[in-house]
């Protein structure tokens, strides 16, 4: 059985897809290092609940929307957070 900070990975990961962010992007927007979010999203470092909240804030999504499911907290990024998918490469949109 997979643990509550595993979907929160996972669910990480898919965001950062979707919105086209690699682990620089989204530690600049969390104020932590590339490294950290590394750590973080390897499972070598725990999220904590003060990253939750801003990673609920980067996103524009609630923290109970981190929680509940990958598909359903990408459906639920704000449109103009999500990247474009032109001739098959992913771009980021701007903010």
């Amino acid at each position: 059985m997979s643990s509550t900070e595993q979907h929160l990975r996972v669910t990480v990961a898919a965001l950062m897809y979707a919105t086209g962010e690699d682990q620089r992007t989204l530690g600049a927007g969390l104020r932590l290092s590339q490294a950290q979010i590394s750590r973080k999203q390897s499972g070598q470092a725990s999220w904590s609940l003060d990253d939750v909240d801003r990673l609920s804030v980067h996103y524009g999504i609630s923290v109970l929307d981190l929680f509940s499911g990958v598909d359903h907290a990408v459906s639920r990024l704000p449109v103009h957070r999500r990247a474009s998918v032109i001739g098959g490469v992913q771009t980021v949109l701007a903010e």
